[in-house]
């Protein structure tokens, strides 16, 4: 009996062995090469819907009363919120948006609210420690026109091991004065997601 117990517990050793003796492996891939593990949000999607809203945002109707004025506007992004089952790194889309709308040429762009607080923080401690010729004047910071708002959404079919899982983004550009709606977009994006089966 015990000589039957030590062969069943030499025979699990063996299989945790084997199992862990499996070696990690890693290559190196270009930053914007498409990798879906998962079927979850990924920077891929971060990316080209961002570039893609930012496109079609900046190719409508509003933007042609600046064009004509002959002024740049001045854009802010606001809150971004997840509405989603997942968790989404709002922050990385966020940048990506900021990204597409500076390199678009089409627009300013002015810090967000925390990052207007560090600059007025630094401002302020420039008005005692900096020289004069080199401290920065309180209140002369460059105002927004438009905010751009916006939600990450899902909605997910499941059966057994597959799945489909629908993201919508919507997004809508905001005048800051008169609070009008002058852009509204979406981005729709479905995943089929098939997971393989446990392997014993």
């Amino acid at each position: 009996m015990q000589r039957k117990a030590n062969l069943a517990a030499y025979l699990l050793l063996s299989l945790v062995i084997v199992g862990c003796g499996g070696s990690t492996q890693v290559a190196r891939v270009q930053s914007d090469s498409t990798i879906d593990l998962s079927g979850r949000w990924n920077d891929t999607d971060s990316r080209l819907v961002a570039e893609e809203m930012v496109k079609d945002a900046l190719n409508q109707r509003w933007i042609y009363k600046y064009e004509e004025a002959k002024k740049v506007p001045t854009v802010i992004v606001g809150k971004i919120t997840n509405k989603s089952h997942e968790h989404i790194s709002v922050e990385t889309f966020v940048k990506d948006i900021e990204r597409s709308l500076l390199n678009s040429g089409s627009v300013e762009f002015v810090a967000s609210k925390v990052e207007r607080q560090q600059l007025r923080d630094e401002v302020e401690d420039q008005q005692e420690n900096a020289s004069v010729d080199t401290r920065n004047d309180i209140g002369e910071e460059q105002g927004a026109q438009l905010m751009m708002t916006g939600n990450i959404s899902t909605i997910v079919d499941q059966e057994g091991k597959k799945s489909v899982i629908f993201y919508q983004v919507n997004m809508e550009l905001i005048e800051l004065e008169s609070k009008k709606k002058v852009w509204i977009g979406e981005k729709k994006i479905k995943k089929y997601v098939e997971r393989a089966g446990a392997r014993l």
